[in-house]
């Protein structure tokens, strides 16, 4: 049966905008008739990919989502010596294996671009520099089938790659379904976003010219607590990873910790919010995944919405799994108000996830 391993957080934010959208506000979403403040998931996971704990846990071991790998390639064989005509030719055809490539840009002749972002495993960045010099040197290239096998790996020990996923549209057989869900993160209560105005002043204007401000602006903040659910497909992460249960323990203990400290970083100079998570709930069983937003479908209310939010949380987790008969073999919780628990002691109970004792 298929291990998964769940996380609920939340997290209380001060006045910010973090996410958001086309219009500069913080994103928003209905829920349970109600206007609710929202983190979407791509903003999450982007957070959580380039957060320091994320990163400095998994060295090495990092992807990069770009369109600019053939850039790589063709400064490389530039800084080679190889002829300039050369090293785009080489370089386009071995950075198509992600992807089409752009039209050469008239106006930067340099540029060696994807139409599309990629995201590329540390192993198959090097196999592609590798084969680029060869071909450099005089060896030619593959065929486009041989090359692809020649460059391709499943996930390349990346495992963010083998976490989040990604699609080749050309060179499907290297596609990878994400282990990792995360769903977009919303404010347990009602929660609409609010105006700020703001003047600059010009330093070097006095007050005798004229006292009024240089600059008039306005932008908007939110604030409130948040619910955010992940879900991981333990087996689906080992196998990504081709059977390496270290690295994927590794990868969940990083995973753990940057879920409860990390966060999306719009506007962050003008509000400074670096929130860690107040409560976070981990869960490893077989059962089929659920998710715990119901528990909010009615807003909550009170002077204390964190207190009141993990209240509603726990009561609704209890009348699931009773109906269901759907409770976690294992589970472990920090509760920072509460005084209960530690964030290491959840990121190494993340990590037992894929244990191989099972």
């Amino acid at each position: 049966m298929t291990t998964f391993l769940q996380f609920h957080l939340l997290t209380a934010y001060p006045p910010s905008n973090p996410n958001r959208d086309d219009q500069g506000r913080p994103k928003e979403a209905h829920y349970g008739g109600a206007p609710r403040l929202r983190l979407s998931s791509q903003s999450i996971k982007r957070a959580v990919r380039v957060s320091d704990s994320f990163r400095q846990g998994l060295a090495g071991n990092m992807g990069e989502r770009t369109k600019r790998l053939g850039g790589v390639i063709r400064e490389a064989l530039s800084d080679d010596g190889v002829d300039a005509v050369k090293a785009r030719e080489i370089a386009e055809a071995v950075a198509r294996v992600f992807g089409k490539i752009e039209p050469v840009d008239k106006k930067n002749p340099d540029l060696v671009q994807g139409t599309t972002l990629a995201f590329i495993s540390p192993e198959e960045k090097n196999h592609a520099l590798d084969l680029a010099r060869r071909a450099a040197a005089g060896e030619g290239l593959p065929s486009d089938k041989d090359l692809a096998k020649t460059v391709l790996r499943s996930a390349g020990g990346a495992v963010d790659i083998a976490m989040f996923g990604r699609m080749l549209a050309d060179n499907p057989d290297f596609n990878r379904e994400a282990a990792v869900q995360v769903g977009h993160a919303i404010t347990t209560h009602r929660a609409q976003s609010e105006d700020d105005f703001f003047t600059a002043v010009d330093d070097l204007k006095t007050r005798d010219e004229d006292a009024g401000g240089a600059h008039l602006g306005e932008h908007g903040f939110g604030s409130g607590v948040y619910y955010l659910y992940a879900c991981v497909n333990t087996d689906l992460l080992v196998e990504n990873l081709g059977g390496d249960r270290e690295l994927a323990a590794k990868g969940l203990e990083a995973l753990a910790r940057a879920l409860a400290t990390a966060t999306p970083k719009g506007k962050q100079n003008s509000h400074a919010h670096h929130p860690f998570a107040g409560y976070v709930l981990a869960e490893i069983g077989n059962h089929a995944p659920r998710d715990l937003t119901g528990a909010f479908l009615k807003p909550v209310q009170g002077e204390d919405l964190l207190a009141v939010s993990i209240a509603a949380l726990e009561a609704m987790r209890r009348r699931i799994d009773d109906a269901y008969d759907s409770a976690p073999a294992r589970e472990a919780m920090m509760n920072v108000a509460g005084g209960q628990g530690k964030l290491s002691d959840i990121a190494t109970f993340a990590a037992s996830a894929v244990a191989a004792d099972g």
